[in-house]
């Protein structure tokens, strides 16, 4: 199954996220960029309130591509221990990225609210959206720093992850649901039509029309 674009997998997403439609106090977060419009047609189906949750990938200096862990929203960190000292990367460079990265979670934070304080998840259900897995490195963070924070209940809801990730991040949460968990996996961009990459004003508006609804969200 090839989504069209991320509307369209976030629609699939819903679908089978509608057990959600009778819980109280749910809180939708999507992970920017590209988890934004996926989350933003969960939070329409669920008639639930929508932030975004940052997470920053940290990248091997040289080699950005490959991360030897993440940070997100609340100060959390991960270190990957077998990249880092594969890698040889010093402590000194680790602190240079983390300290690069946090600057650019928090201009992120910023500029997506707009001044609106992030919403509070504790003794919420939460449900944590993004459009895609792959190594699931990001996601361990997020799902770290979003314990620490006390939700009653938190969820990882994803278009598409590979069956091993999934099997591996299932434990720590109360629901993973994902329409899709191939065994042969290379990339998230492979399961969409369009993968184009999600500017910052669409997120901005994506967050400010959630808000904009008229329908209840206790309904």
């Amino acid at each position: 199954m090839i989504f069209q674009d991320r509307a369209e997998a976030g629609r699939a997403l819903a679908h089978r996220l509608q057990g959600y439609e009778r819980e109280p106090n749910v809180i939708v977060l999507g992970i920017p960029r590209g988890g934004v419009p996926v989350a933003f047609e969960v939070a329409a189906k669920l008639h639930a309130p929508l932030d975004v949750f940052v997470v920053r990938k940290l990248g091997v200096p040289g080699h950005v591509e490959l991360g030897f862990g993440a940070i997100a929203s609340g100060g959390m960190r991960f270190l990957d221990s077998e990249i880092v000292e594969a890698v040889g990367i010093t402590n000194e460079a680790i602190e240079e990225v983390t300290a690069r990265e946090k600057r650019e979670l928090e201009r992120r934070e910023r500029a997506y609210r707009g001044g609106r304080s992030p919403l509070s998840v504790e003794g919420k259900t939460v449900i944590l959206v993004d459009d895609g897995i792959a190594t699931g490195s990001s996601m361990q963070v997020a799902i770290n720093a979003l314990r620490a924070m006390q939700p009653s209940r938190l969820a990882v809801a994803v278009p598409v992850a590979p069956v091993s990730t999934c099997r591996r991040l299932r434990p720590q949460l109360d629901d993973l649901v994902c329409v899709q968990m191939p065994t042969l996996f290379r990339a998230i961009g492979e399961f969409y039509e369009d993968f184009s990459e999600v500017p910052d004003e669409e997120v901005t508006d994506l967050l400010h029309r959630n808000t904009q609804k008229p329908a209840g969200f206790s309904s």
